[in-house]
C-alpha cells in the first residue's frame, strides 16, 4: 500500500464518543507527505484516572479545544480518497463512528486497515503485538507513545513495511 492515511485518536475515558486528541500521517507513493495533530473537547467533558494516566491529557488540556465536527474539517480533506490505516482499528474506527453519530454526522464509510492484525500474520515470532513492538520491529523507534501524532507516525511507518 502506497497510499493511505495513519490515523490514531485517544480518549478522554470509557465512552468512545470521548476522543480528546486525533493524529493522522498522510503516506502518498509511500513517502511521508502531511501530518495532522489536534487536541479535540472530549463529549462527555470528562476524564477517568485510567485514561489520563495513559497520555497524559486532562481538561485543562482541552477545556478551549475545538469540538470534533471543527476538527474533521481540517482533517477530511488531507484524507480525501484514501484509505485509513489504524493499529487496532477495532479502537479508532469505532470511536470514529461514535463521534460522527453523536455529532449526527453523516459516516463517509471508510475504508479501514489495521496493522495490528497485520502484524500478527507478518511478525508471529513476537512476544506481543504491540505499537512500540512492530514499529521497531520494523525500524521505527516510538519514543512518545500514546500522542496520537506519535502513534499515527508508528502505524504509518508499520503499514509502509507490511500493508
Amino acid at each position: 500500500m502506497k497510499d493511505f492515511a495513519a490515523i490514531d485518536f485517544e480518549t478522554a475515558n470509557n465512552e468512545r464518543t470521548s476522543v480528546c486528541s486525533v493524529g493522522v500521517v498522510v503516506v502518498r507513493d509511500g513517502e511521508f507527505a502531511d501530518r495532522f495533530y489536534s487536541l479535540i473537547q472530549p463529549e462527555p467533558n470528562y476524564y477517568n484516572y485510567w485514561c489520563t494516566r495513559v497520555h497524559g491529557l486532562t481538561c485543562r488540556d482541552t477545556d478551549e479545544a475545538p469540538l470534533f465536527p471543527e476538527v474533521w474539517a481540517r482533517v477530511e480533506p488531507l484524507i480525501e480518497g484514501l484509505p485509513l490505516v489504524a493499529h487496532n482499528k477495532a479502537f479508532d474506527e469505532t470511536c470514529l463512528k461514535a463521534v460522527f453519530r453523536c455529532y449526527q454526522m453523516d459516516y463517509p464509510d471508510y475504508e479501514f486497515y489495521c496493522t495490528l492484525i497485520a502484524s500478527r500474520r507478518a511478525f508471529r515470532y513476537l512476544a506481543d503485538h504491540q505499537l512500540h513492538t512492530v514499529a521497531a520491529e520494523c525500524g521505527y523507534r516510538l519514543e512518545h507513545h500514546h500522542h496520537a501524532l506519535a502513534d499515527a507516525e508508528a502505524c504509518a511507518w508499520i503499514a509502509r513495511e507490511i500493508l
